[in-house]
């Protein structure tokens, strides 16, 4: 097996790091459930409009916080720990041939969002996760190793406002009605070398040639408030484990095992991808935002059920 990865490891990537809705069964088929062994445990989750806490509660299952640069530089070790190749600072054209599977992110394209990220220690938070929404983004805090939290938000790509840095990340979010967050984000130590941002893309299914085996972000995206694209990347990996061992074995063509991991993907996401499909756009808009406050506050909010759905 050959990895290429246009880049090199260890390196910072606008994710989450907050890995909910996986199982252990998942990460054992992998084979790399001991690369998040010492991953931070988190059970609660708060959710916050406009500096308004509106609802709090428990996970049903823990989820997990790591790093996607301890992550990542863990997977590599393991690929390489097993016989496995990696490529770094390697890019190869993005064509449908026999063997190659495509899980090289999100396939870029025009598109309405953009995803910023960093760190900040010396940053106390008031549950394990928690999601601050506004209208037109939100942004997640959730701990990471070393007593560090992560910061991940997306927003709506407004050309106006241009900052460098970790500045930008607090003009989107003061733009969206989160300016009370961007003052306690300032309190704490940001971590300018871990700021991350990604842009030229669209939630949903992606769009890719003919014939191209993809899996991951470069199959399909999920918003990230309503779910998980780190527990979706390892569960579509899972799927295509048996398609692409049958296949190495000579049992099968090529295009045959792509149609068997694409009917795989579809039948165990699609559900959840056409949940997350309806719920985004309410949850950004201030109505929406003032919808889910009232429910929360009368007590009539779904939430596990919600979540059951997504993950």
């Amino acid at each position: 097996m050959r990895v290429h990865e246009a880049g090199h490891y260890p390196r910072h990537r606008v994710c989450g790091e907050f890995i909910s809705g996986v199982g252990g069964t998942t990460l054992e088929s992998l084979g790399i459930a001991g690369a998040l062994d010492d991953a931070r445990q988190h059970d609660t989750v708060a959710w916050f409009r406009e500096g308004r806490e509106i609802f709090r509660g428990a996970l049903p299952v823990p989820a997990l916080g790591i790093s996607r640069q301890r992550l990542d530089l863990r997977l590599m070790q393991r690929v390489l720990a097993l016989g496995g190749e990696i490529e770094e600072g390697s890019r190869i054209a993005r064509e449908a041939r026999d063997g190659m599977v495509w899980a090289a992110g999100r396939i870029a394209r025009p598109g309405s969002w953009i995803g910023l990220k960093c760190h900040f220690e010396g940053l106390e938070l008031h549950a394990d996760l928690e999601m601050h929404l506004g209208s037109g983004g939100y942004l997640g805090l959730a701990g990471i190793e070393d007593g560090k939290v992560n910061a991940c938000g997306l927003f709506r790509v407004d050309v106006a406002r241009r900052a460098r840095g970790v500045d930008l990340l607090y003009r989107y979010l003061t733009a969206v009605g989160n300016a009370a967050l961007v003052q306690r984000l300032r309190q704490a130590c940001c971590r300018d070398e871990s700021f991350s941002a990604v842009a030229g893309f669209e939630l949903g299914r992606q769009v890719a040639e003919p014939g191209l085996c993809t899996i991951g972000d470069a199959e399909c995206i999920i918003p990230p408030f309503t779910g998980n694209g780190m527990s979706m990347a390892f569960q579509s990996a899972e799927v295509a484990i048996e398609p692409l061992v049958r296949w190495s074995r000579g049992d099968g063509s090529w295009p045959e095992c792509r149609s068997e991991i694409r009917r795989g993907l579809r039948e165990r996401f699609q559900r959840r991808l056409k949940v997350a499909a309806a719920l985004h756009p309410v949850i950004l808009r201030r109505a929406g935002g003032a919808f889910i406050e009232l429910l929360s506050r009368s007590g009539a909010l779904p939430f596990h059920p919600l979540l059951a759905l997504v993950r």
